[in-house]
């Protein structure tokens, strides 16, 4: 039982200590792609978002937090995870591709000042990767939030694009901190839309 316990406490400390690593590369990229986030809103447009796996539950609760509220009642935000829709998802990968699940729809809906939130833990997801580029034909932004190398979505990335890479080799570890940043855009969006929450 003591080793049980004391791999949870392992468990623990690794996860702190990728976020206090995270902290020291990630605060000012992170506030810069909370502030393009809330730019696009402002100018009326909204926040596509996506992911595999993990990563599509993390686009999933992020366009929840942004439509439905946060932390503070609020008016909902615009935001659609494209990892949802079972017969959009399941008509393109039996017509296409499963390359094509995402691209094919921020070509449909997205458009500027529309923004895309892309997450890949590897940077190695080729229909993530293929959606960032959708996003570029429609001339509009991407926030990607990756880990390890930022594998070959990295270097997909244009000059207005922000990359929210989390410094670690484990998946696990990148999730957990992707929802951490996720939790901070939520809060920093909301802060420069409508002020300090009151007491």
């Amino acid at each position: 039982m003591s080793d049980l316990v004391e791999r949870v406490g392992q468990h623990f400390a690794d996860s702190i200590a990728v976020k206090e690593q995270a902290l020291e590369t990630l605060a000012q990229p992170l506030v810069t792609a909370a502030q393009l986030l809330t730019h696009a809103l402002i100018e009326g447009g909204k926040i596509l978002s996506c992911g595999n796996g993990g990563s599509a539950a993390d686009a999933q609760h992020f366009a929840a937090e942004l439509l439905n509220r946060f932390e503070r009642e609020r008016p909902g935000l615009p935001a659609i995870a494209l990892t949802t829709d079972t017969s959009t998802l399941t008509s393109i990968g039996n017509d296409y591709a499963f390359t094509d699940v995402f691209a094919k729809q921020v070509r449909a809906l997205g458009h500027a000042p529309d923004v895309l939130l892309a997450l890949s833990t590897s940077g190695r997801s080729a229909n993530v990767n293929a959606a960032v580029e959708a996003a570029h034909e429609r001339e509009m932004n991407v926030i990607a939030l990756t880990g390890r190398d930022g594998g070959s979505l990295a270097p997909l990335l244009t000059a207005g694009d922000v990359e929210l890479r989390v410094p670690t080799q484990s998946t696990a570890r990148a999730q957990e901190t992707h929802i951490l940043l996720l939790h901070c855009l939520c809060d920093l969006i909301d802060l420069q839309l409508f002020g300090p929450p009151a007491d």
